[in-house]
């Protein structure tokens, strides 16, 4: 994805008011809704609307990869519509092919396009005293969350237009993102970025393989630690995508029937994976390939089209400190932590007499936890890659990542 050489003004929703008067006040009114001159939003009063547009491509992204991701890696299964928020018969499948993750690619380059670029504009405008801009400091959170959905979920690094690298150098990008917040929010004494930049870094330190690092920043952060992303009313493209596609308005395209959320729920009643049913629409939108239509089970985790989507938690974090003491050979200790969140739940706890069955909690826990939040790819292809013992949901044959899109390919000289 090539930078441009200016920048659009994006009124984010619910902001909007407010960034509205922050730019008429400054006399940036734009009469032409194309592109501006970039050297307009050198103004200060100008930083809010790029970072709070930076915010919303995230929030675009997120719902983009987030849905087709779960439908890959079988979280969803399809019911029907395969057009406007359906999944397509690649996806259903389990393929993300090169002509089908173009605006998956877009959306999430764009992300992490605006938000670093914001890092960069008010960094030149302010100097040294960028750290104390409350705008700056947002901006480096959003930059830390972009690039960890580019590292957790894209088979592929490209870098403005560069050649393609190993999909890690996200991370690293991340990560760096996620200190200097933490450092900048502690300066501003923002707790609330502070953790959720503890948070996002220490997913990030978890895929990169330091685990006592992660497990570091995890252990800072309490249960009930939540950063989330929020979504709007306004319109289609605000909505929560997941909600959205079986909300019955008209779209019935997925179903949690057939995956093992379906089962799992009907026997322990976890409300972390909650689904229902409707009498009156038993089955799906369209038929499913040779089954036809499918009984339609429409998930309750997102209940509105404004439902957020959790980008850390600390839930989440209790998890992560799992999987570093389980690392490390504490069977014990691991299994206290993935059962913490069971036990404040009244759940029964997993039970596991050795490693493997140990590891095998973990990665059933993981994905309840984080079911729905654009996690699981990211997860089968680390433990893939890194032959972690115990059993995980069959993704033989399923893609882990998405490719980069043919557009890219074709468009960019450099990648090869």
């Amino acid at each position: 994805m090539q930078p441009t050489t200016s920048l659009r003004i994006r009124l984010v929703s619910g902001l909007a008011p407010i960034a509205a008067l922050l730019l008429g006040a400054c006399n940036l009114e734009v009469t032409n809704p194309g592109p501006v001159n970039a050297t307009y939003l050198d103004d200060k009063a100008a930083f809010p609307a790029l970072v709070n547009g930076a915010g919303r491509d995230l929030a675009e992204a997120l719902n983009w990869v987030s849905y087709t991701g779960a439908a890959v890696a079988r979280e969803l299964h399809p019911a029907g519509s395969t057009g406007s928020f359906g999944i397509t018969p690649a996806q259903q499948g389990g393929k993300l092919i090169d002509d089908e993750t173009g605006t998956h690619w877009q959306l999430a380059q764009r992300a992490r396009w605006t938000s670093e670029s914001a890092i960069t504009r008010i960094k030149t405008v302010l100097g040294s005293t960028a750290g104390t801009n409350a705008q700056y400091l947002q901006a480096l959170v959003w930059a830390g969350y972009a690039n960890k959905l580019l590292g957790e979920n894209f088979c592929d690094g490209v870098i403005d237009g560069g050649a393609k690298e190993a999909y890690t150098v996200y991370l690293t990008r991340a990560e760096a993102n996620f200190t200097e917040a933490i450092a900048v929010a502690t300066t501003q004494n923002n707790t609330t970025l502070l953790n959720a930049a503890k948070g996002g870094r220490a997913a990030v330190r978890l895929l990169r393989k330091d685990l006592a690092g992660a497990a570091s920043d995890a252990s800072g952060l309490t249960n009930t630690f939540v950063y989330k992303m929020p979504y709007y009313i306004l319109d289609a493209d605000q909505y929560n995508r997941i909600y959205w596609a079986t909300a019955n308005a008209p779209y019935r395209a997925h179903t949690v029937w057939n995956t093992f959320y379906e089962t799992y729920y009907t026997q322990t009643k976890d409300p972390r994976v909650a689904w229902g049913s409707d009498p009156k629409n038993p089955v799906g939108d369209a038929a499913v390939g040779n089954m036809g239509k499918v009984p339609w089970y429409f998930e309750l985790k997102f209940a509105a089209k404004d439902s957020p989507i959790n980008l850390s938690s600390g839930w989440e974090m209790r998890l992560i400190e799992a999987e570093s003491r389980l690392s490390g050979g504490d069977v014990a200790g691991a299994m206290t932590l993935i059962n913490g969140h069971r036990v404040a739940l009244n759940l029964a706890p997993w039970v596991a007499n050795t490693a493997t069955e140990a590891w095998t909690a973990l990665k059933r826990e993981r994905g309840i936890e984080l079911w729905l939040e654009a996690r699981r790819l990211g997860d089968f292809r680390r433990w893939t890659a890194n032959n972690t013992p115990g059993v995980s949901d069959d993704m033989t044959g399923r893609d882990v990542c998405f490719v980069t899109p043919r557009g890219e390919k074709e468009s960019n000289p450099n990648f090869k």
